[in-house]
C-alpha cells in the first residue's frame, strides 16, 4: 500500500489515508448485488499489486466499496474527499448519495462530503474505462506490444480524506525569481482573515504578515536551485484555523542567446538538459511503482548514471514523483497526454521516409476531443505549476491527435511563461515553438543551427537483448560490452559535437523496459542496470562543459 502523503505542496496534519483493501465487483453495467472480491486500493486491477490482476474489458464496469468513520470533530469543520486519478469515468457516491461524476484519467478531483457524512459510511465509487480516444489515454492499448502497454483501469492513485475549517485554502500557486518568492493564496471564500507566511531558510525563518493574498518576498542570501544542488525553502501558510504546509525553490527556466548560439538558460545560465524518456511503467504495479520508495530509486539511480532530466511521457504522475524530483535535484520535461486517433501512415510512416511538415489544422477534427485536450493541458498546468523541477512542457508528440499547434501553444503559454515549450515533438512543426524539436533514431543526427534552441527531444532506443522472447527496440545488441561501446560511441560522435551549434538537451530513449520494449538503461524490474556509471559520468562531464563553452 502506498503511504506517501499524495499532495506535498498543501499539506495539513488531517491527512487520512483511504488506501488499502476495499470491496471490489465488476458487472456487465448493474450495480452488485454483492462485492466477492476484494482490491489492494491505489494499484489498477490490471497490476499483479491489486491483487485482481486481471484486463478490464471495455464493456465491463468497476465497482469499489469501502467504510470509515467520520472523521470530523467539531461542528463547524469541512471534511474533503479526495480521489488522486480515475480511469476513464467515475461516479463517486457516499451513503447512497450521489456526490457527482469526474472524466478523464490522469488529474485529481474532489469533493466536500461533510453535509453526507454519517457516524458510519459506505463510499462507493463506480468506474468506466473504455479507452475512449475522446478522453486521454496515453500509451495504452488494449492489444498492447511495441511502444503500447497494457492499460490501466479505474482508480489508480490515493484516495484521502482531510479536514478543514469553514474558511480554508483550496490551493497555492508559487512564482519564483532568483532573489524572491510571490505566493498567491487561494481561499474557498470572499473571505480573508489573518494570514501569516513563515519561510524557514538557512538564516532563520523569515515571518511575513499577509496583507493581501498575494505576497512578494525577498529572499536573503538566495540559494539556488539545480540538479546538483536542489535546495528546497519550506514554508507555512497560517490563513485564519487552516494551516498549510509547502515549499519552493529559487530557479529560472528560459532561452537566450550565448556567444551567437540559442540557449536553454537555467537559472541565467547555459545547462544541457542531459535526459531520460521516462514511461513511469512497472512491473508490478503497472503505472505505480511498488512501494514509496519506488520513485526515488529510479531518480537516484538516473543521477548515478549522469542524467539531470526525465522526459515524462504522455503521463501525469501522482504528485509525490514530482516532489522526489524537486528534492533529489532531477529536472522534469512534462508532455501533456495525448487524445484523439493515432494514425499510423501519417504519424509514423510519412515522417519516418521524410515527410515532417504538414499543416495541422484540419488534424483530429472531432470538436469534443479538441476540447477536451485543451482543458485537461490547462488543468495539468494549474496541477503541476508550482514543482520547480519542471522545466518545459511538451504539448504534441508525433503528431499523436495534434491539432492547431500554433494556437494550442498560444493558449497554453499564456497559463505558463516561466517554462519552455515544446509544441511539436518530434515532427510536423508549424510556426511557434520555444524550441526545435526532433525524434532522430534511424539516421546519424547532424544539427541545422536556427534562430531557436535545439532539443533531440527522442533518440537512442539501443536494446540489450539477453533472454530470449518478443523484443521491442530500435538496435539490438545481445553482448553487454558492444552495448556500452555504442551507446558511447553515439554520445560522442553525434551528440558532443552538437552541442557547440545550438543542441540544448538529448533526451534518450529510455529508462526503463516496458513489457516488449527493452531498450530502456534498466530492467522492467529494476534489478538490473545496463550502461556503465563511470563512463556515463564521463559524459555527463563532457556535456555540461561542452555548452558552457
Amino acid at each position: 500500500m502506498l503511504n506517501a502523503y499524495p499532495r506535498p505542496q498543501l499539506r495539513r496534519d488531517s491527512f487520512i489515508n483511504l488506501n488499502g483493501t476495499w470491496d471490489f465487483a465488476v458487472t456487465r453495467g448493474e450495480r452488485p448485488a454483492s462485492f466477492s472480491d476484494s482490491i489492494e486500493v491505489p494499484y489498477p486491477p490490471e497490476a499483479p499489486l491489486s491483487g485482481v490482476n486481471r484486463r478490464i474489458a471495455p464493456n465491463e464496469v468497476m465497482w469499489y466499496r469501502r467504510t470509515f468513520q467520520n472523521p470530523a470533530h467539531a461542528g463547524d469543520e469541512r471534511v474533503l474527499l479526495h480521489f488522486g486519478a480515475v480511469d476513464q469515468i467515475a461516479e463517486v457516491f457516499l451513503n447512497g448519495a450521489r456526490l457527482g461524476l469526474h472524466e478523464g484519467g490522469y488529474l485529481p478531483f474532489s469533493f466536500d462530503v461533510t453535509d453526507a457524512l454519517h457516524d458510519q459510511n459506505e463510499l462507493i465509487v463506480r468506474a468506466v474505462d473504455a479507452l475512449d480516444h475522446t478522453y486521454p489515454y496515453g500509451k495504452q492499448k488494449h492489444k498492447n506490444g511495441g511502444m503500447w502497454y497494457t492499460p490501466f483501469s479505474g482508480i489508480w492513485q490515493t484516495v484521502w480524506m482531510e479536514v478543514v475549517p469553514e474558511n480554508y485554502i483550496t490551493h497555492l500557486t508559487v512564482c519564483p525569481s532568483l532573489v524572491a518568492v510571490t505566493v498567491n493564496v487561494f481561499p474557498n471564500s470572499t473571505d480573508f482573515p489573518d494570514a501569516t507566511l513563515e519561510i524557514e531558510t538557512p538564516n532563520g525563518p523569515l515571518h511575513v504578515k499577509m496583507t493581501s493574498p498575494h505576497m512578494t518576498v525577498p529572499i536573503p542570501d538566495p540559494n539556488l536551485w539545480t540538479p546538483e544542488n536542489p535546495h528546497i525553502y519550506p514554508f507555512t501558510v497560517r490563513f485564519g484555523r487552516d494551516v498549510v504546509r509547502s515549499y519552493f525553490a529559487l530557479r529560472t527556466v528560459s532561452q537566450g542567446v550565448v556567444n551567437g548560439v540559442p540557449r536553454l538558460l537555467l537559472n541565467g545560465e547555459p545547462y544541457f538538459l542531459h535526459g531520460l524518456l521516462d514511461q513511469g511503467y512497472w512491473r508490478n504495479g503497472l503505472c505505480l511503482p511498488p512501494d514509496d520508495a519506488g520513485y526515488e530509486r529510479d531518480i537516484l539511480t538516473a543521477k548515478a548514471q549522469g542524467f539531470n532530466t526525465l522526459r515524462k511521457h504522455i503521463r501525469v504522475e501522482p504528485l509525490p514523483f514530482y516532489e522526489a524530483c524537486d528534492r533529489l535535484g532531477m529536472l522534469v520535461i512534462q508532455d501533456f497526454v495525448n487524445n484523439g486517433k493515432y494514425r499510423f501512415i501519417h504519424d509514423t510512416v510519412l515522417p519516418t521516409v521524410g515527410i515532417k511538415r504538414l499543416s495541422d489544422r484540419r488534424a483530429n477534427r472531432d470538436p469534443k476531443a479538441r476540447e477536451i485536450f485543451l482543458h485537461t493541458a490547462r488543468d495539468t498546468v494549474r496541477h503541476l505549476y508550482n514543482a520547480p523541477c519542471i522545466v518545459g512542457w511538451t504539448i504534441f508528440n508525433e503528431g499523436w491527435g495534434q491539432f492547431c499547434a500554433d494556437e494550442v501553444y498560444d493558449r497554453l503559454k499564456a497559463f505558463d511563461h516561466t517554462r519552455f515549450f515544446d509544441a511539436t515533438s518530434g515532427w510536423f512543426a508549424q510556426d511557434k515553438s520555444d524550441v526545435v524539436s526532433e525524434h532522430v533514431y534511424f539516421r546519424r543526427f547532424r544539427l541545422r543551427p536556427g534562430k531557436k534552441p535545439f532539443l533531440l527531444s527522442e533518440f537512442g532506443g539501443y536494446a540489450l537483448s539477453e533472454t530470449p522472447g518478443k523484443k521491442y527496440g530500435y538496435r539490438f545488441f545481445s553482448d553487454r560490452a558492444a552495448y556500452q561501446t555504442a551507446v558511447e560511441r553515439l554520445y560522442r560522435e553525434e551528440i558532443l559535437p552538437a552541442v557547440r551549434d545550438g543542441l540544448c538537451g538529448a533526451i534518450y530513449t529510455q529508462l526503463s523496459d516496458v513489457e516488449e520494449e527493452i531498450n530502456g538503461i534498466l530492467s522492467y524490474d529494476r534489478s538490473t542496470v545496463k550502461t556503465d556509471s563511470a563512463a556515463m559520468l564521463e559524459i555527463a562531464d563532457a556535456l555540461q562543459k561542452a555548452i558552457r563553452g
